[in-house]
């Protein structure tokens, strides 16, 4: 059976602002406001969404410019995103294990870049990055507009005042 948000987080009547898809992690804001929820999640509010992604493969300076561009997708071409090599292991963010861990391949490098992306097409991470022919192995939402993850581990919590 898959786990759901109640067995992480025992706060009644809040509920997540966007989403992430089974297989990616990190930051999920919750709320109790609607308002909030609305500017947080809705499209025409293009708030800017942070994602660290592990590769398969040794990412390219072509690429790089391509996820900047805009990629051509099935359902269209996506906005210019910011994309940026990272350096791992990470300087200051402890990384936790996943479960399950990524697929490891003894030939094939992997490298991490940053994307920042202000729209939210399904799966759209992903499919930009397999696009430019580096699929994704691993996405961790690092933050969505000015609420950033900082140093949370899976399933902790930090509860914020918004006004």
């Amino acid at each position: 059976m898959e786990s759901t948000l109640a067995d992480y987080i025992n706060i009644k009547g809040v509920y997540p602002a966007g989403r992430l898809d089974k297989d990616s992690e990190g930051l999920l804001l919750l709320t109790d406001n609607g308002k909030l929820q609305h500017r947080i999640s809705h499209p025409n509010h293009k708030l800017s969404k942070t994602y660290w992604v592990q590769l398969d493969g040794d990412i390219d300076d072509l690429a790089i410019l391509k996820l900047e561009n805009g990629v051509c997708l099935k359902d269209g071409e996506t906005k210019p995103a910011k994309a940026r090599r990272l350096e791992y292991p990470f300087k200051d963010f402890v990384l936790w294990e996943r479960n399950p861990p990524v697929r490891f391949r003894k030939n094939i490098p992997t490298s991490w870049i940053e994307l920042i992306i202000k729209e939210g097409k399904n799966r759209q991470i992903r499919r930009m990055t397999a696009a430019v022919g580096f699929p994704t192995l691993r996405l961790i939402r690092m933050a969505i507009g000015d609420w950033k993850l900082d140093d949370l581990q899976p399933a902790e919590y930090t509860k914020l005042a918004v006004e």
